[in-house]
């Protein structure tokens, strides 16, 4: 499957250019069938995004994770909270997961 900007970019050479499917087929050393395909289709095909899980994402801790980065994102760069301050934090708080996974978590 070819990635949106290749299809978007097909598109636009077939509607606003006016190539046809055998010069669009010549110009991206594509399939002619690829660019049949995708000219004239009338729906561009979504992007879909893994979906999330995980106690980070399906109870409050990730919202509390985000929350205290976004308030240290307005602090110098001394004063924030590090990946391990964040971890004994939550640990307070009740939070019964590892260091690792909250690390996964503020890396994305």
């Amino acid at each position: 499957m070819l990635a949106m900007s290749e299809i978007n970019c097909i598109k636009f050479l077939r509607n606003n250019k006016g190539l046809s499917i055998s010069e669009i087929q010549r110009t991206l050393k594509i399939n002619w069938r690829t660019a049949k395909k995708y000219a004239d289709e009338d729906q561009i095909p979504e992007q879909k995004s893994p979906q999330k899980k995980g106690m980070m994402y399906e109870e409050k801790w990730g919202e509390i994770v985000s929350a205290w980065l976004f308030e240290d994102s307005k602090l110098k760069k001394k004063s924030r909270r590090t990946k391990k301050k964040i971890f004994h934090d939550l640990v307070e708080l009740g939070f019964k997961g590892s260091y690792r996974t909250v690390c996964y978590f503020i890396s994305e």
